[in-house]
């Protein structure tokens, strides 16, 4: 795939025969503020070890790339699933929250917000696999805290984001949690819990935390889950 600065690429280490993807960026084509944030991104992903994260394998620097070396997933991402599917079964929807739960667990305790959890960010290692493989990946918007400290950065994807981060509030790690929330409503329903014609009426509606349960997808839903998605 490709993007602004990046592309990538499917790569065989010569000496394990191990096959990887390499996300190789171009230097001159990143501003400071790129840069920065993709420095930052790399010391948080060197901390990263479990199974229901995307792992960073090794990183290698000239003076025209940066070159990511990574584990490779080749089931595509969470978004292409739920648009082929539209929805999913709750044992299904509880696999996957449980991986994201897991993963988005073992980042908090050690101290690091993701900030941007949505379905293009959460990849499956095969389709065979399917869900049981989910991982979470791109910690770009990612930020390390410690316990008295608070972000105050609007950012995120406009339909995942948190009332307070919205209401431009010091807020901290659970604002994931309300992403994770916001992507168990989409599995079992297959549709928003906010929807709008523009980001004015669709931040109004998520800051008035105005969504329901009333569509006819969530009539075999148990109440567990509903109870679960209003935590």
């Amino acid at each position: 795939g490709k993007g602004s600065f990046a592309k990538v690429k499917k790569a065989k280490n010569k000496n394990t025969q191990e096959v990887v993807a390499v996300k190789i960026l171009q230097k001159k084509k990143m501003s400071q503020e790129d840069t920065n944030a993709m420095h930052t991104e790399i010391e948080i992903l060197k901390q990263m070890d479990h199974p229901n994260i995307v792992k960073l394998l090794d990183v290698f620097e000239d003076e025209k790339y940066l070159c990511l070396v990574m584990e490779l997933m080749t089931g595509g991402e969470l978004f292409d699933l739920i648009i082929e599917k539209e929805q999913f079964s709750e044992l299904e929807a509880r696999e996957a929250t449980r991986s994201l739960i897991d993963a988005i667990g073992y980042c908090h305790s050690r101290g690091i917000c993701h900030r941007d959890i949505k379905p293009e960010n959460l990849l499956l290692q095969s389709k065979e696999l399917g869900l049981s493989s989910l991982k979470l990946a791109d910690f770009g918007l990612a930020r390390l805290l410690d316990e008295k400290t608070m972000l105050k950065t609007m950012c995120g994807s406009p339909g995942y984001v948190a009332p307070e981060v919205l209401e431009e509030k010091p807020y901290g790690k659970q604002c994931d949690c309300w992403s994770i929330g916001v992507v168990t409503y989409i599995l079992l329903s297959g549709i928003p819990p906010f929807f709008a014609d523009d980001n004015v009426q669709l931040f109004e509606q998520i800051i008035a935390c105005k969504y329901d349960f009333t569509d006819e997808n969530w009539t075999s839903v148990s109440t567990e889950a509903k109870d679960f998605i209003a935590r």
